[in-house]
């Protein structure tokens, strides 16, 4: 499993509806308001065999709400 970090910034008054949709679909292992340029972030483990890219537009890019998205990949824990 790889891990990368997905932020979303939401149209206006839609931060809680994005962030209820993307809780529904239990692809993330964690999610937070944020404050900054960004609304929401979420923790997303993406199996190995697996596109992040396939798989984050399959799974979560497709809520009504979300205007812009940030995914940050990861390399190595400490």
């Amino acid at each position: 499993m790889r891990c990368v970090f997905v932020q979303f910034r939401c149209i206006p008054g839609k931060t809680y509806e994005v962030a209820s949709a993307i809780w529904d679909r239990e692809v993330v292992s964690e999610m937070y308001s944020t404050s900054g340029e960004y609304d929401l972030m979420a923790k997303v483990y993406i199996p190995d065999e697996e596109d992040v890219g396939q798989y984050l537009n399959a799974a979560l890019f497709d809520i009504v709400g979300i205007s812009r998205t940030l995914t940050t990949m990861t390399f190595r824990t400490f």
